[in-house]
């Protein structure tokens, strides 16, 4: 997608100064999960394996042909909640995903600008659809877990909590007493800026592909960057900002003893 306009710019700068706490989607603002590990391959195995114990009938044409494990769990658990073998396939996603943190690759941008609002005191939390012993395992590999620890809330077994429900932003919010208005959160699907727009968070959307970016605006998003990097550049000009204000602010104070 294009490089913002001065007013996108503008009100990209307004969100990142407003915000104290920014909650993160995983899979697509920090990394792209399934990089080198095909998430649709993992769809297809998981509706295989319902057929192969005589569960085909569980999934209609369309969810068995989604090429979403997602969709594949969340439609098995709307007809068997809390099923043993809600529970299995469960934890075979999450083994798909623990073995895609292999060769996931990493957002461009993403990982500078972790540590740079880390470095500036904000506090940071994932509120994510995937496993959070993936996320804990993928943000180890990258030296940035103790960004978040121990803000970390991710796919539980209570799958009807999935986002677009604002469960995951809603615990991060209270884990952190903090107000809604002071957060911002950053995802690229629907699913995020909805759970955001319940969960009353100011929202960012990523949106790395045309497509990406069509879905986000007819959900009803309107601030999508297509690079994390004007994010980046806005945030180190506010801290550049404050570090010129605190020198302007002791020379005065020097000048008056």
């Amino acid at each position: 997608m294009a490089s913002p306009s001065e007013d996108e710019a503008a009100e990209l700068r307004d969100s990142i100064t407003r915000a104290r706490v920014i909650l993160w989607d995983f899979d697509g603002p920090i990394c792209r999960l399934f990089a080198g590990h095909s998430a649709e391959r993992v769809a297809t195995e998981l509706v295989e394996w319902l057929a192969g114990r005589g569960l085909h009938g569980l999934l209609n044409e369309r969810e068995r042909k989604s090429l979403d494990p997602h969709v594949v769990l969340r439609a098995v658990d709307r007809r068997r909640p809390g099923s043993d073998l809600v529970a299995e396939l469960e934890e075979r996603l999450t083994n798909e995903e623990l073995r895609a943190t292999a060769t996931a690759m990493p957002t461009a941008y993403a990982d500078p600008l972790i540590r740079t609002w880390t470095a500036m005191g904000l506090r940071l939390a994932i509120a994510t659809n995937n496993s959070p012993r993936v996320v804990r395992r993928y943000l180890t590999s990258r030296d940035l877990v103790s960004c978040f620890t121990p803000h970390i809330y991710g796919r539980t077994h209570d799958l009807h909590q999935l986002k677009p429900d604002p469960h995951c932003l809603n615990r991060a919010l209270n884990a952190m007493g903090a107000a809604p208005s002071t957060a911002l959160m950053i995802g690229d699907t629907p699913s995020d800026f909805l759970a955001a727009q319940q969960a009353g968070v100011p929202f960012l959307g990523y949106a790395r592909n045309a497509r990406k970016e069509k879905l986000l605006r007819e959900a009803g998003a309107t601030s999508i960057v297509g690079s994390l990097e004007p994010v980046l550049r806005a945030l180190r000009q506010q801290a550049l900002n404050q570090q010129q204000g605190e020198l302007r602010g002791g020379r005065g104070g020097h000048g008056g003893e």
